[in-house]
């Protein structure tokens, strides 16, 4: 439970944001797009450790995962 409670770090959510922010306004140089790219790929990765997780337990619980999501009042992340 807690490995599924675990989010990214806030300074990589807050960096994330920072370099959407910065392409939305098309100010991103070549450099933090590099980077934004990357930090898209790692929280790509969070959210398919963590939905693997999500899924187990579900299993482990006997119920979908639908429905585990809502009895932990879990949503799914926004990151747009």
């Amino acid at each position: 439970m807690q490995q599924i409670n675990q989010g990214l770090p806030p300074a990589v959510r807050q960096r994330y944001q920072e370099l959407n922010s910065r392409l939305e306004a098309e100010v991103l140089t070549p450099e933090e797009h590099q980077e934004l790219l990357g930090l898209i790929d790692q929280i790509e990765q969070a959210d398919a450790i963590r939905l693997k997780q999500l899924i187990e337990l579900a299993q482990l619980r006997g119920m979908s995962l639908d429905e585990l999501m809502q009895q932990l009042n879990i949503s799914p992340p926004v990151y747009a």
